[in-house]
């Protein structure tokens, strides 16, 4: 059974079941918008890239109101089946199911209806807007089948099938690549091609992730469980710092983007937009490691098995801080021929870029600290430091920075300022671990005083 597994198992072994499928997942992910902008940037050019980096925080919003409702979700049950609550767990996931079904097809009329007016929102000016506005209302119509793929990926891994979301993204991947060529290539359809390769690609998920919750066997599936209106609050409080880091991803986009189009233009856009096609491949990984290690800490902690609770983070900080070493590295001495394939011949975009990823490169110092104590305190449902995690990481202090920084040192000051909120986080990060510390056996749960116990 999952449950033997995830409260008896190694705890190395355990990290390679569930942390190595969830980083292929998140680095395929990720590589769906580096695709649009090898395809875009090379075949069309930058201000393509400038579009799709403008209209993406609408989309990076809906994926972080998906993230809320799975990640939540996931939470809650992982430590309601570590409490022997099954029929807890079926009800949470089933009103996850419809809450979630409901906010996509939302958010799919909107993107559809208004696309324009959000493109606007989001800082498109007049050169820009028409391809935004097409970009956001075609990838919009998939909006449904991706988020419902996020959920369902997500509570297979307590179902004992932790590798089915990464072998769903391995086929986004490729439907991905097949798609950006035939449309943007052959067909020459431009940013509305490479919007509806990305919605079809992760659509596809959907589709390898279902089987497992269409069999009655299966302690959590589509059949079991009734909406449940007190499972609602809990999943949303759990889950909340996700939807604060996706609130504060929009926000820091639009901030960063408006902040480039002063000084530098479009050309600013596009120089920041590749840097984070490059960076966040070291970025997904950790955010890979952070996802991995949910259910196995919720689990357990729901269990009380508070030692294999801090073995499993003591062991995601030393991975994540190889790769953020790693990363690190790349974008300080390795980046300029990474940033021509995304920029082509256009040299100032480049030269921008090559100073910009120096600069930038210092956040992977910091942040993978960060990434995984913010999982850490979502995984045993105490929602309130995730979210001070979260938020002072991106937006609050990305704020301070980008409105201080620039004036002081220019358009350097733009790209320290991801360095500085990674930076001053990690310190809150460090002040709040030690401030919280699990007991060394499961006796003395009321040691940690948290308000939030009750979920």
């Amino acid at each position: 059974m999952q449950e033997n597994i995830l409260k008896q198992g190694r705890i190395s072994s355990l990290f390679v079941k569930f942390s190595v499928p969830a980083i292929i997942a998140m680095v395929v992910a990720g590589m769906q918008t580096v695709i649009d902008g090898l395809f875009l940037g090379n075949l069309i050019g930058p201000n393509a890239m400038a579009s799709v980096s403008i209209g993406g925080p609408y989309i990076q919003f809906v994926i972080g109101f998906s993230m809320l409702i799975s990640v939540g979700s996931l939470s809650f049950m992982g430590r309601s089946l570590g409490e022997g609550k099954e029929k807890l767990a079926q009800d949470i996931f089933k009103t996850s199911f419809i809450l979630l079904s409901l906010g996509a097809i939302f958010f799919s009329f909107l993107g559809v209806v208004f696309s324009e007016n959000i493109g606007l929102t989001l800082g498109s000016n007049d050169i820009l807007i028409h391809d935004v506005s097409i970009y956001i209302k075609t990838i919009s119509v998939c909006i449904l089948p991706m988020c419902l793929g996020f959920l369902i990926g997500f509570t297979n891994r307590l179902v004992e099938k932790p590798d089915l979301y990464f072998k769903g993204m391995i086929v986004s991947l490729i439907v991905n690549i097949t798609l950006n060529y035939i449309l943007i290539k052959k067909l020459q359809l431009g940013i509305a091609g490479a919007a509806l390769a990305t919605g079809l690609s992760y659509s596809s998920v959907f589709i390898v992730v279902l089987p497992p919750m269409l069999k009655k066997e299966n302690i959590i599936n589509l059949f079991i469980g009734k909406f449940k209106k007190s499972t609602i609050f809990p999943v949303i409080y759990n889950g909340s710092s996700e939807a604060m880091s996706a609130l504060a991803t929009v926000v820091s986009a639009y901030l960063f983007n408006n902040a480039f189009m002063k000084i530098a233009g479009e050309s600013g856009v596009a120089a920041f937009t590749s840097i984070n096609y490059i960076a966040q491949f070291g970025m997904l990984t950790v955010f890979g490691i952070a996802d991995g290690i949910t259910s196995i800490i919720s689990y357990n902690y729901g269990a009380k098995e508070f030692g294999r609770v801090k073995s499993i983070v003591k062991l995601s900080l030393y991975v994540s801080s190889v790769v953020c070493f790693a990363t690190f590295i790349v974008l300080f001495f390795f980046s300029d021929n990474l940033i021509n394939m995304f920029v082509g011949s256009d040299e100032f975009v480049g030269e921008l870029a090559k100073t910009g990823s120096k600069l930038y490169a210092f956040s992977f110092i910091f942040n993978g600290f960060s990434i995984i104590y913010s999982s850490y305190f979502t995984a045993i449902g105490y929602a309130k430091e995730s979210i001070i995690i979260a938020l002072n990481r991106g937006l609050i202090f990305i704020l301070i920075g980008i409105i201080i920084l620039p004036k002081l040192i220019g358009i350097h000051g733009i790209w320290l300022t991801v360095p500085f909120a990674e930076l001053l986080t990690f310190i809150i990060s460090l002040y709040l671990m030690n401030k919280y510390r699990l007991p060394s056996t499961h006796a003395n749960i009321k040691d940690l005083e948290y308000a939030n116990t009750k979920y």
